[in-house]
Formats: structure tokens, C-alpha cells, sequence
């Protein structure tokens, strides 16, 4: 009998060696080379091969299945595309499991759906499913982590969508290393995909995130589904968002709002509302920020505070945006507008627990820092839109009349925008729009300096 290869596997990125590392040169990350064994496949003769010309693919008619969940169904792009493999991350607790069991409710009508657990028992899924009143004659469960078992479920009942919670649970007994391993989430996720596209099964995977909030396991996992959506929020927290960050049947950047209850999560229909609800616009610090998320958009409030440090080197944080863009946007403040800010501990919130990374909002954190250092409050009425370049200058950002048009519905009268952002609309008419070409000229607007 040959002597199997033994080789070393990094678990955070997926490079090989030949020997132990401590640091693996590829990710940077340390102690995480893991001994697997090599695998060697025997050749397979080439089966039955279908092409077709570009202009002979039926185009006519798309297969999606609606979840009846009006916030998934956007986030997914209008549904779930059968034959579709759809990974969903987030962190332990924020509610996938409960959102992917409540989806079974309404796709399993007319459809069979089966439901595999390697984390809990049935009579776990039960319990939960209870709680959320979920009742179905369609609805199968089974809680396996084996792969060919998983087939043969698969091949006996034949669903049009399969639930596997979590993928780092599973295995292959054609791979010798342990469940959770980049050699054997890369398999079961190869298999489940090939099965996915052959019988039009529309398959969510559950993975687990690291630390720094990455789906864990190979990155080529991502590269493999067709979408790839990620919970958000603060387990404390009433509001979860559930984010697309890779769609091939829709929009990316796609943000669903959800509520969770003790009845599961429930859809929050006017994100807008909800992130501005407890908004103190009358004190300094605060701007209120049109953004907008893959098609939707929405308002967000954002908040700085600035006050004097007792370090020898202040303090700068972010909750919600970038830190790095925090620190140029401060020193924008003082190279162009000679404010010092050299003894400020500043710290700037996108309120709600939303993550927001756009361009777009530059003008409105630099206006808030501004806001909070002058101790000067801007009014209420006001939105702020507007990229800042380092030389403080006002660069045109998209979609500026889809932001209007939602600050001017949540009851908003005034808009600082790019010049030249926008054209004469009359579904803006009702708003003052004032035009700047830099942070100076914005400032003697909002601030009358």
C-alpha cells in the first residue's frame, strides 16, 4: 500500500507546504498550517459534453422562487434563482438559522424543502420552528454532517431548496482531515454546487465568520457560490441587516432590514425611519446622510464628538464608517479651514449599526466633526451629500436625485450637494438645494462662516 503525502494546509487562506510554518507567507496569519494528507484522484474519462451557441440559450422566462419575505427577496434580487448556491455568513447567534427556517414556511407550499442540521437535533429545529409558528407538511428535516448520506437524503426526496447549517460541520469521507477544514469545506461545497446546477436545487449554506468578521474557511469558498450574503448588527441590538455583498442574479450592496422579536425576525419596511427615529438633531455633531445601498436608499444619522484630549496623542475612532477616512477628513479640516484639532479626542457613529463606506458621505463627517469642534448645530432640515477630495474640494457623487427624493419624503426641506450634480427636476422642486465646490464655501452655507 503507497505511503499517503502528508502536507500542511494554511485553515485561514488555503496555502500548502511541505513542512510546519508558524506564519503562512500567503495571509500573514500565525499558527494556522494544519497536517492533512494529500488526496490523489484517479482519472476519470470524460463523460457526455453539452454546448450550445451563445444565441440558442432561452432566455425567455427566469425560474425564481419568492420567499414572501419582501426584504430577502430584494437582498437575493427579486428571489431565489433556482439551480442558485447561496452562502450566508454572520456571527454565532445573529440569526441566520431563524431567518433561513423562517423562509421554509412559504417555499415549501407546493415545494419540498430539506432542512440539514450538523449543529442541532431535530428536535431542536422543532422547538424553534414552533416558536415561530412554522407548520408544514413539505418541510424535511435531518441532522447529518455525512456527505454521501446528505445525497442519498437528497436523492430520496428531492427538494427544490436545501438548507445545510453549517457547512463547516460537514465532510467527505474522501478527504481524510477533519470537518472544518479548507480541504473539506472546499469539497462538500464543490459537490453541493455540482448537485445545485445539475438538478436546479436552490442550496443556502451556512458558514461561520472569524474574528475579523470574514467567512471562515478558503476564500475560494466566496469565489465558488453565486451569492454571498452576510448578517449584520449587534446581538444586543432590536435591528439586524442582512447585506449582499456578491450577487450574480442581482444587485450587489443590497440591505435588507429586519427586527428580531420572540415571534423571529420580522421585515422593517422604511429603514429610513427607523435609523432617524431617536435623532437629536438639535445638537451640534449631528448630520443626517442620504446613502444609498445597492438599489435602496436611506437616511442615516451621523455623529461625531470632539473634545479636548488629556493624551499626548488624541484619539480617533469610527463606529460604522472607516477609520482612515475619519483621519483624512480631519486633516482636511485642518489644512483648509486652520481649525486645530491636534488636542481633540474626536470619535465619529453612523447610528443604527449599519456599516457605511461610500464616498458620498465624506461631506457629512467632516461637517459633523466641524459641527461638534465649533459647537455649532446644523439644522435640522438639513441632508449632506458630497465627496471631499485632500485639496477640500466637492466632487459629484450618483444617484443624487434618488437621495433627494428620499430626504424630501422623510419630510427633509434642505439639501448641501456637489455643483453641478443635478439637473432641473420637478419632483425636487419643493426642496432648497445649495450647490458647493468645496469645504470652505460649505461651511460659510451650513455655518455661516
Amino acid at each position: 500500500m503507497a505511503k499517503k503525502k502528508i502536507m500542511y494546509v494554511c485553515q485561514n487562506c488555503g496555502n500548502t507546504s511541505v513542512k510546519w510554518l508558524g506564519k503562512c507567507p500567503e495571509c500573514g496569519e500565525w499558527d494556522t498550517f494544519v497536517e492533512e494528507y494529500e488526496e490523489k484522484h484517479k482519472n476519470i474519462p470524460a463523460g457526455i459534453i453539452n454546448i450550445k451557441k451563445l444565441d440558442e440559450i432561452d432566455l425567455s422566462y427566469e425560474n425564481r422562487l419568492k420567499t414572501e419575505i419582501v426584504e430577502l427577496d430584494n437582498v437575493l434580487g427579486g428571489g431565489i434563482v433556482q439551480g442558485s448556491l447561496i452562502l450566508v455568513g454572520g456571527d454565532p447567534g445573529i440569526g441566520k438559522s431563524t431567518l433561513l427556517l423562517q423562509m421554509t414556511q412559504n417555499t415549501s407550499k407546493n415545494k419540498a424543502v430539506l432542512y440539514i442540521s450538523g449543529e442541532e437535533s431535530m428536535r431542536q429545529i422543532k422547538l424553534r420552528a414552533r416558536r415561530l409558528d412554522i407548520e408544514s407538511e413539505n418541510i424535511y428535516l435531518l441532522s447529518e454532517t455525512n456527505l454521501i448520506n446528505i445525497l442519498s437524503a437528497i436523492d430520496t426526496i428531492k427538494p427544490s431548496v436545501v438548507i445545510v447549517d453549517s457547512i463547516q460541520t460537514m465532510s467527505s469521507d474522501d478527504i481524510s482531515s477533519a470537518a472544518g477544514s479548507v480541504s473539506q469545506v472546499r469539497e462538500v461545497t464543490n459537490v453541493l454546487m455540482k448537485v445545485a446546477k445539475e438538478r436546479g436545487i436552490a442550496t443556502f449554506i451556512v458558514g461561520h465568520v472569524t474574528k475579523s468578521g470574514a467567512i471562515a474557511g478558503p476564500k475560494v469558498l466566496e469565489h465558488m457560490v453565486d451569492t454571498v450574503l452576510y448578517f449584520e448588527g449587534e446581538k444586543n441590538s432590536l435591528y439586524r441587516i442582512l447585506r449582499s455583498v456578491k450577487n450574480r442574479f442581482g444587485s450587489t450592496n443590497e440591505v435588507g432590514l429586519f427586527e428580531m422579536t420572540s415571534k423571529g425576525l420580522l421585515e422593517v419596511s422604511n429603514p429610513s425611519e427607523i435609523f432617524l427615529q431617536n435623532a437629536n438633531l438639535d445638537e451640534p455633531g449631528s448630520v443626517i446622510f442620504p446613502s444609498v445601498e445597492g438599489t435602496r436608499p436611506l437616511l442615516v444619522e451621523v455623529q461625531s464628538l470632539a473634545s479636548n484630549s488629556g493624551f499626548a496623542t488624541p484619539r480617533r475612532m469610527g463606529v460604522g464608517t472607516d477609520y482612515n477616512k475619519i483621519v483624512m477628513m480631519i486633516a482636511v479640516l485642518e489644512k483648509k479651514l486652520g481649525m486645530v484639532l491636534s488636542n481633540e479626542d474626536i470619535y465619529v457613529n453612523v447610528v443604527g449599526g449599519i456599516h457605511i463606506n461610500e464616498p458620498a458621505m465624506d461631506l457629512a463627517i467632516i461637517s459633523s466633526i466641524a459641527s461638534s469642534f465649533l459647537n455649532k448645530k446644523v439644522s435640522k432640515d438639513w441632508v449632506i451629500i458630497g465627496e471631499v477630495g485632500l485639496l477640500g474640494e466637492i466632487r459629484v457623487v450618483p444617484q443624487i436625485e434618488k437621495r433627494l427624493l428620499e430626504a424630501k419624503r422623510m419630510g427633509f426641506k434642505k439639501a448641501l450637494i456637489p455643483k453641478n450634480s443635478i439637473e432641473n427636476s420637478k419632483a425636487l422642486k419643493e426642496m432648497e438645494l445649495y450647490e458647493v465646490t468645496s469645504v470652505r464655501s460649505a461651511f460659510g452655507v451650513i455655518f455661516n462662516r
